[in-house]
């Protein structure tokens, strides 16, 4: 081999050498790039919550096989969230079920109680007359809500005067109010405000807010009923200056069964199921309940629903 042909051999060599070189640049390049676009996809159908898988085109195995086990994951997280989904259902259905069967004997024990009260003018009756309505009220507050969560409940919207129905409600607590000397202040516009929702879902709504500001806020003596607007919804503020919430519980109270310090108290004890419904009818139609409390200062439940012309 002489010197000429030598040298033409090493550059062939070395141009190898970089040309390998190169190659495993890219496909590192590719590997890193192929990488970012499977962390960045996986991140967008978490924080989307969607049931999509993420798709990888390439002939690199090792990236086919990692996004292949990451679809096994999500699969599995879909099955698991599915069989929650159906689990919860059964038992929101399986608990109207129960409230329901419930009912029906007490409204007859009921019935027989009022009848022997009447006939007989039996004290001892009439304690019992009570007690049983206060278990019937409760059963028909955990069949409302049952229904609510299972999907049951169906509301007839149609287009209202908001400012109608809120000035109905408060003149409900009219005689409540005067005796036990609250302060009342109102604020309802003289013109119409028209709203899409349940007639009947709102009545009940205002009636569990004002309820709690007469209950819990009896410190302030001061009950108000505001309503006020802007350009897409209409917002209805139920406000009472008594010992308010924290904030650390300002979104507990809307849980199922939630009733804070006062369950102890027997004078303003409630069952706490009222704001469960009362939040849940809400975003049936479209709308929240949300609060604001400063303690002993001013405590606000603000419903919000949607304005209509």
């Amino acid at each position: 081999m002489n010197e000429k042909t030598a040298l033409i051999l090493a550059a062939c060599a070395g141009l190898a050498a970089v040309a390998a070189v190169f190659w495993q640049a890219l496909r590192e390049r590719q590997r890193k790039t192929a990488l970012r676009r499977i962390s960045r996809r996986l991140e967008e159908i978490l924080d989307a919550d969607s049931d999509e898988n993420v798709m990888v085109f390439t002939d690199d195995k090792a990236l086919a096989e990692l996004a292949a086990q990451i679809n096994r994951l999500l699969e599995s997280r879909r099955n698991v969230r599915a069989d929650y989904r159906r689990t919860e259902l059964a038992s929101k259905k399986m608990l109207s079920n129960i409230s329901h069967d419930i009912k029906t004997p007490m409204t007859v024990i009921l019935g027989y109680l009022e009848i022997l009260r009447l006939r007989d003018g039996n004290e001892m009756l009439e304690k019992v007359e009570r007690k049983a309505k206060g278990v019937m009220e409760l059963i028909d507050q955990f069949f409302s809500l049952a229904k609510l969560e299972s999907g049951d409940t169906c509301l007839e919207m149609e287009r209202m005067d908001l400012c109608e129905v809120c000035r109905e409600s408060i003149l409900d607590f009219y005689e409540l109010l005067t005796e036990k000397e609250f302060q009342v202040e109102i604020g309802i516009p003289a013109e119409p405000v028209y709203v899409l929702g349940s007639r009947e879902a709102v009545q009940r709504i205002l009636y569990n807010l004002i309820s709690n500001a007469v209950r819990y806020g009896s410190d302030g003596k001061y009950a108000g009923i505001c309503l006020r607007t802007d350009g897409q919804a209409a917002y209805v503020e139920v406000a009472d200056r008594g010992k308010g919430i924290s904030r650390a519980q300002a979104e507990a109270v809307f849980d199922r069964l939630f009733t804070g310090e006062d369950s102890r108290n027997r004078e303003i004890q409630g069952n706490g199921l009222g704001l469960s419904i009362a939040r849940g009818l809400a975003r049936q139609m479209g709308g929240e309940i949300t609060l604001d409390s400063e303690p002993h200062v001013r405590t606000v439940f603000t419903l919000r629903l949607k304005k209509t012309d």
